[in-house]
């Protein structure tokens, strides 16, 4: 019987397709931005990537402000939880979102300065996505206190 417990299937972490999305993405993006720095004939496919995370990266931060009011009726959250997982998120999510947002910032920033003035500037816009997905995971899945329910009587003047 503890064989057949240890074989089960062991349920999806709250999430985790969040932290793979970000990961994939942040892949992607060093992958195709490098490779335009080396090679100028893909830097249409590097200039569609970092477009398409930026305006991803918007729809998801707007969705997770509409969730985070949504929440703010019951709980107290902050933009710092939200956003940038503090005091909300465990260690494994922090370091995996909030690393997958550095390393989206640091390569935007090596490939931009390799080839100035070229379309690679546009990866400059990337970690939008980071921030937008950080706010997802914020908004669904963190861990924020209960907001204090308000006294219905006014205290009295002693």
């Amino acid at each position: 019987m503890a064989t057949a417990e240890l074989a089960a299937p062991v349920p999806e972490a709250r999430g985790d397709v969040l932290i793979r999305i970000a990961l994939g993405t942040t892949a992607t993006f060093v992958v195709t931005a490098f490779g335009a720095v080396l090679f100028g004939s893909i830097r249409g496919v590097a200039v569609v990537v970092a477009v398409v995370m930026f305006f991803t990266g918007i729809a998801a931060f707007f969705i997770a402000y509409f969730r985070a009011v949504a929440r703010s009726r019951t709980e107290v959250l902050g933009v710092g939880g939200i956003y940038f997982l503090s005091g909300s998120a465990p260690l494994r999510v922090r370091v995996a979102l909030l690393g997958s947002l550095a390393l989206q910032t640091v390569v935007a920033m090596v490939t931009a300065s390799l080839r100035p003035f070229s379309s690679l500037a546009y990866g400059m816009l990337v970690p939008m996505f980071g921030v937008g997905v950080a706010g997802l995971w914020g908004a669904f899945h963190g861990r924020y206190p209960t907001r204090p329910e308000e006294s219905a009587s006014v205290p009295d003047d002693d």
